[in-house]
Formats: C-alpha cells, structure tokens, sequence
C-alpha cells in the first residue's frame, strides 16, 4: 500500500488500553512510520480531556497561583498510563517542567500544546520510535499566521533521514520558539503537513467512529457511512458542520494528491471513508454524498430599485462589514434584492450598528434583519447536473412543513445550501435524508 502517516485523535489515545490497539495498529503495517498523536482525551463521557485540564492550570497560573494541585491529575494521568503499559519512561522531568511554567504564568498556547507534547514522548517511547518536536518543524510568522512553505520544507529536511517517528500534533513555534497552536483539532492538520512532508502515499486518520457519516447522527438515526468522496466535497461538509476531520486538514494532503483513509481505532477492519483528488467516473448518479449543517446565522436582506444597474452597491455594502472586521457567509441576490449571511459570532452585538450604518452607505428602499437561522448544504457531485434533484429536495422541505428563507447554489456544482428557521433545522435534516437516501 506504500508509506503511511497516520494520526490518532483523543479518544484513540486516552489511556493505556487504547494505546494498545495504537500500538497494534501501527505493527500491524511496517509502512505505518510516521504517527501524530492527540492528547489524551476522554475515557469517559463524563471525564475531562487532558487539554482542558491544561487550560484550568493556565488559568491558575496567569492568577498568580501555583498551578500544582491543579496539576497533579494531569500528571497522575500520564503516570497511570505508563504503568498500565509496563514503560520504563520516566516523564517525570518533563511533567515538573511543564508544571513549573505554567504556575509562572505561560501562555496559553503552551498550556494547550502540552498534552500532545508529553503523549508524544509517551507515545514515541511505546512504539520504539523516535521523538520529533513540531516546535522545531512546524513555523508560524510573528503575527501568528501559519507558514506552510517553510513549514514543508523543515518537515521534509527533518524526517528525510528519520525512518519512525512520532511527531505530536496541534502546534509549532513563532520566530521567537514561543509555542502557537492551530486551532482546536489541528492535530489533524499536524498529520497532513507530515504526510506531505514524508511523500507519504496515504494519511490514515484514526479516530473513534468508522469513517465520515453521511448526516450528524443526533439527528438522522443510523445514517450511512460515505465509502469515498473528493477533497472537495469534503471541505463543503467539514466547512457546514462535519467535524470528522479538520476542515483545514484538506489543503497539505489536497495539494499533494495524498489521499485520506478516516479509519475506527476500535474496529480497524472496517473500511472507513477515503477521500481523494478525483473520482475515476465524473458523470453524475443521481445520488448525493452527505447532508450538513449548522445554527447561529443573521440574514440582512436588503431591497432597492435598480440594484442591478447602481456601480458599487455590493463593495459600499460590504465595506460596512469590513470595518466593523465582520466576515460573511453567503450573497444570495435578486435583480432589485440582496441578502447577506453572517455568522452571530461575527456580529456579535453590532447588528444594529451595521444596519444603520448599511442603511446610510447604501440607502436602499427597505433593509431588515432575520435572526435564528440554520444552514443546511446538501453536497454531492454534478448536482447541478441531475434533472429533479432541486425539486426532491424542496418537495422534501415542503412535504415536512419547513419554510426555506435562503437558497444559495451558485457557480458550485457540488452543493446547494437552504436557510431555515433554526426551530426547523432537526426536521429539515432528516427530510432531506430520507428524500435522498431513505
């Protein structure tokens, strides 16, 4: 099958006997030779991550207190681990290090990244392997911004002569060899900078469900597994809610032509997800690849005679949201009409604020505002090519009593996104799902 990376997230390395099927996993294929680990994460439903109890201690440390007492069941954690496993690693050292700084108050990218720091070493010495720290690898400039030119040139010069390593995930280093994080998940993007860096043929991403479903289970009972689908599918369905593998994840492997395995670290026979560049047959089938989406959006709509024909409207509008640092969604737009979808967190309390001064800038005949709104992206390839694909899925909405007050397909062919009421969201989900796959 050729050489592979693979990642494992929290709940596929959390104690010991999770670390033995790791372990297998890994012997199981000689070509499984660079491995990303997660920190620990929850054994339990009602169990803390390692990654939070890390924050707890950097909040007691930027108080001003000792974090120590906070700290001891990280630390108790860890040690258990080691000796369920029979290991003869002493952690200690880098546990009182890493406790030490945090009680003197450090930051708390370095309290985050410290969990997959210290399962690192763990993980490194269970396997054999050899250790390499990502905050010599992995580069961001000083403003904090990933640099992924010279992060892929250290990755590829580091592990060049490196046969089996493990390089733990989720940060690397400014300028100063101050420790930056990505953003929660970005173990995920960890492992795809390594696969790209290594050549490897395959990034396997192991985590604890047997591949990418085709809707959010707590809504749609038993929904089906997606056998395979493209990167680009999979950015619109991570972007709209799919939180299987870090949507940001894609771009390393996507520009290397890398595919990705989403694998079940509890059943590793299964067959999981793939996802790759392209499919062998383009032609469309009539079937779609999955459903996704989100709460918490604001429609400004907004009408004027003659939009079309007025020069500027669309940047004078979106200026009024730049200088507020407001980003958007979706412009879903009419010949005298246009709607603009944002994200509530990125309005944050300034939608009136951004209304008036909408109003003032761009003086259209009405403007209003429409809170408690819910996405759906009914994604598939060639949908813009099947005949009556539209119309199953708004009879599908019809027929389940939801009103859509958004339809944004656009140039894409891979998607079409319905805005509902967020009271109807569960509902719309599931009709759509039973139109399509039943």
């Amino acid at each position: 099958m050729g050489l592979k990376t693979c990642k494992f997230g929290g709940t596929s390395v959390a104690d010991a006997g999770k670390l033995r099927q790791v372990k297998a996993i890994v012997e199981a294929d000689p070509e499984r030779r660079y491995v990303v680990p997660s920190a620990p994460g929850k054994r339990s439903p009602d169990d803390v991550k390692v990654t939070d109890m890390l924050y707890a201690c950097h909040e007691r440390g930027t108080a001003g207190e000792p974090a120590d007492a906070v700290f001891e069941p990280i630390r108790e954690r860890y040690q258990e681990i080691i000796r369920d496993l029979g290991l003869g690693l002493d952690l200690s050292p880098y546990l009182d290090e890493v406790c030490q700084r945090l009680s003197a108050g450090a930051g708390a990218d370095y309290a985050a990244s410290r969990g997959e720091y210290l399962n690192g070493l763990l993980v490194a010495d269970l396997l054999g392997y050899e250790f390499v720290d990502p905050a010599d690898i992995v580069h961001f400039d000083a403003e904090g911004r990933f640099d992924a030119e010279r992060t892929q040139d250290s990755v590829s010069r580091r592990l060049a002569g490196t046969t089996r390593a493990v390089v733990p995930g989720f940060y690397g280093a400014l300028p100063d060899g101050s420790i930056k994080t990505f953003s929660r998940g970005g173990t995920d993007i960890t492992g795809a900078i390594v696969a790209r860096g290594t050549g490897s043929d395959v990034y396997e991403n192991w985590t604890d469900v047997s591949g990418l479903l085709m809707a959010d289970p707590r809504i749609v009972e038993n929904p089906a597994t997606i056998e395979v689908l493209t990167y680009r599918e999979l950015r619109e369905l991570a972007y709209m809610g799919a939180t299987v593998l870090h949507d940001e994840a894609i771009f390393p492997v996507r520009q290397a032509g890398i595919p990705v395995h989403i694998r079940n670290t509890d059943t590793p026979d299964q067959d999981g997800t793939r996802i790759i560049r392209e499919m062998g047959d383009t032609s469309p089938s009539g079937q779609i690849t999955g459903i996704a989406g989100r709460k918490d959006f604001t429609i400004i709509a907004l009408e004027k005679t003659l939009m079309n024909a007025e020069i500027g409207f669309g940047r004078r509008l979106l200026t009024v949201l730049e200088s507020h640092g407001i980003s958007w969604e979706h412009i879903p737009s009419g010949i005298d009409s246009l709607g603009v979808v944002i994200k509530d967190s990125e309005l944050g309390d300034k939608l009136e604020m951004v209304v008036a001064e909408i109003e003032k800038e761009c003086e259209p005949d009405s403007i209003d505002s429409y809170s408690g709104i819910a996405l759906i992206a009914t994604v598939g390839r060639g949908m813009n090519h099947i005949p009556g694909l539209s119309g199953c899925l708004f009879g599908a909405l019809a027929g389940a009593g939801v009103n859509v007050r958004m339809i944004d397909q656009g140039s894409s062919e891979l998607n079409i996104i319905v805005g509902v009421e967020a009271a109807d969201f569960e509902v719309a989900m599931r009709a759509i799902y039973d139109a399509f796959v039943g």
